[in-house]
């Protein structure tokens, strides 16, 4: 919230002063835990003069509309002046705003802005009115130019603004005077507050490094954290403690999880075993032990958090070697995924179905994948994944390893709900990459099946996702899959709630393919052609059209193919006839005529092969070679003869120029 809350002041503020005619030169808001502040420098000292003029009605206009006219222009008839228009005289109103003090116009603009602050969540205290994230307790606002400072006038609530703050209010309490921005910053720092949060985020990372370095470890990064961190504190001061020998043995992402969940720790881990071995925590002040009591407070309290982690770890695993996991299994059963959609339990029996008939399209083992898929979501039912949601699928890993599955399955445990965004890797492992599809398909045509697709902004079940998570787990493994197929046979779709759902999945790879540059038309041009429900193919077939595309010959053949196209469609509109019966080679004129023929006769063979191996750059490669005679047939022949046979032959010839190009893609969707 407070870096919202900083870019919310600027924004909001810098709004205000502009609209109000007060221009600045630059402007940076900053937070601590305690303060939020913004600065505005090159501020003019005043608004400028505004001449406004108004138009209004004719001197001889009826009586209301004049007084309508006064009223709206705030003026007296007397101040109204008449000016000669073509159709008579017509009263105009010139108005003048005279310029606002900058003091007056930021007191003004601020109370707005504190009074209607746009905090998520806000409190209201005593007796008063205002509303902010905590009480708010002073005021500092100040104008400074080349006389000195002074204080902005203004009272919100019963607190007065001035030019006084504090410092940290442990280590040098007491208020200050401040004299200008500078002085602030330069004031605050001698009293112990670092007032940039990047600042404070760079001193905690750098000793926190060098702490850890200086004990042959090093830290695990994590931004997020670092950030938060940086937030709850005025005055880092790094610590490094140690974790009880008792809980080294624990998973080091359980250990990672706890201490940033519960104590915002940062964990140490040791490079050459990858252990967790300490921790680092960030006081908000120094003390004359450097230290000691704090690291000793945080110490017991982790201990006390690890306790119960090791109390889930130890029974988790002992379920998981002793029973293989099937107490977690059953109990799925009583676990709702959707009231229409029944148990975990269930949704688990149809992975599982899914996943063996899914397994063969990406080289996996049918029977692996089918027990993977059985037993992955098992840990959503353990101790440690209900106490730490975050590790599901992780902690699976664990347990299927210590109860003896393949590793294949234990792998898929922990990677089939990737990816989670568009930046997450993808399993690479085939039992893995079969369960994360069976797993995102049977989300996708079970939502599909309910009617509750996303609308608008809102997908409650991140169904955009799961669709963006299959298209890149086919797209990785290369696999081609008709997925018309797969929905109806998935929760027995109808064929209209299939052709929805794939049009969807078409929507996600639009985006998914306009961010690797591939333009709208030539994926619109792709999405026209049959077979567009194996994406796999779709989006080879798109690759390989916008390579064309962006080659002198495949500009110029688009443009031969829209010539023969809109004079085959004119002319046949124009004779109520469809030229589509072959054109022949003996009643050509023209050499180049001769040489169209060729050049199609020849293209069919190869174009056909190409489609058929679903080679789409070959198949492009083949039409640009089309693009020299079918220029050269445009210059050099007159389609409209007079010759009736010739004419009806060169509309069929243009006809068979249309029916060979539409074979690798609807060159009729893309933007000349």
């Amino acid at each position: 919230m407070q870096a919202r809350a900083a870019e919310d002041l600027k924004k909001r503020m810098t709004d205000a002063l502009v609209e109000a005619g007060l221009t600045y030169a630059g402007a940076a808001a900053f937070h601590t835990p305690r303060r939020l502040c913004l600065t505005v420098h090159g501020l003019l000292a005043e608004s400028p003069l505004v001449r406004e003029e108004r138009k209004g009605p004719r001197v001889d206009a009826p009586e209301k509309a004049i007084e309508g006219f006064l009223r709206g222009a705030g003026l007296t008839r007397d101040q109204l002046e008449e000016r000669e228009e073509k159709k008579g005289k017509v009263f105009f109103a010139v108005i003048e705003k005279p310029g606002r003090p900058a003091a007056e116009i930021v007191a003004e603009e601020l109370e707005k802005i504190i009074r209607n602050f746009p905090w998520p969540k806000s409190m209201r205290w005593g007796a008063g009115s205002l509303r902010w994230v905590r009480p708010l307790h002073s005021i500092l606002c100040i104008l400074t130019d080349e006389e000195g400072a002074r204080v902005v006038p203004m009272d919100i609530d019963g607190i007065v603004a001035g030019d006084t703050t504090e410092g940290h209010r442990f280590m040098a309490p007491g208020r200050f005077k401040v004299r200008s921005f500078e002085d602030y910053d330069a004031q605050l720092k001698r009293r112990f507050v670092v007032l940039d949060a990047a600042e404070r985020a760079d001193a905690i990372w750098q000793e926190a490094t060098n702490q850890a370095f200086a004990a042959g470890l090093e830290v695990v990064e994590d931004k997020g954290l670092l950030a938060e961190v940086a937030g709850l504190v005025e005055w880092p001061v790094v610590l490094m403690g140690e974790i009880g020998a008792d809980f080294l043995h624990l998973p080091p992402e359980v250990l990672q999880t706890s201490m940033k969940e519960h104590q915002k720790f940062f964990s140490v881990k040791n490079p050459k075993t990858g252990r967790i071995e300490r921790f680092v925590t960030v006081a908000n002040r120094e003390t004359a032990d450097n230290g000691a009591t704090i690291l000793a407070g945080n110490q017991k309290v982790l201990s006390a958090r690890l306790s119960d982690a090791k109390f889930f770890w130890d029974n988790d695993l002992r379920i998981a070697k002793d029973a293989k996991m099937q107490p977690w299994r059953d109990h799925l059963a009583h676990v709702t995924f959707h009231a229409k959609l029944g148990s975990q339990a269930e949704r688990i029996e149809r992975i599982a179905a899914l996943a063996a008939q899914l397994a063969p399209a990406l080289s996996a083992d049918a029977g692996l994948a089918e027990e993977a898929a059985r037993i992955a979501k098992a840990d959503l039912s353990s101790e440690m994944v209900y106490e730490f949601p975050e590790l599901q699928g992780l902690m699976g890993r664990y347990y299927a390893e210590a109860a003896g599955f393949a590793p294949e399955i234990a792998a898929a445990c922990e990677e089939h709900y990737s990816p989670l965004g568009p930046t997450d890797d993808v399993p690479t492992a085939p039992v893995s990459a079969t369960v994360a599809l069976a797993d995102k398909l049977d989300t996708l045509t079970g939502f599909w099946a309910i009617d509750e697709k996303p609308t608008g902004s809102k997908d409650p079940f991140a169904l955009r996702r799961a669709a963006l998570g299959v298209i890149r787990i086919l797209m990785q493994h290369g696999t081609k899959l008709a997925m018309t197929p797969v929905f109806t046979s998935c929760h027995d779709l109808s064929a209209d709630t299939a052709a929805d759902l794939l049009s969807f999945f078409h929507d996600r790879l639009k985006v998914h393919l306009r961010d690797e540059g591939i333009r709208h038309d030539v994926i619109d041009a792709c999405l026209a052609m049959e077979g567009n429900d194996d994406l796999v193919a779709l989006v080879a077939r798109a690759r390989a059209l916008q390579a064309v595309l962006s080659t002198e010959d495949g500009e110029n053949l688009v443009q031969g193919f829209k010539r023969a196209n809109n004079i085959l469609t004119k002319e046949e509109e124009k004779d109520g006839v469809a030229y589509e019966f072959g054109a022949d080679p003996k009643f050509a004129e023209a050499a180049e005529e001769t040489a169209l023929f060729n050049a199609l006769e020849a293209a069919k063979p190869k174009l056909d092969a190409a489609n058929a191996a679903e080679d789409y750059a070959a198949a492009m490669e083949t039409l640009a070679t089309l693009r020299a005679p079918i220029d050269a047939f445009f210059e050099a022949v007159q389609v409209n003869t007079d010759n009736a046979v010739v004419r009806r032959n060169r509309l069929n010839l243009l006809s068979t120029i249309r029916s060979t190009v539409l074979k690798v893609a609807d060159l009729t969707r893309i933007e000349a």
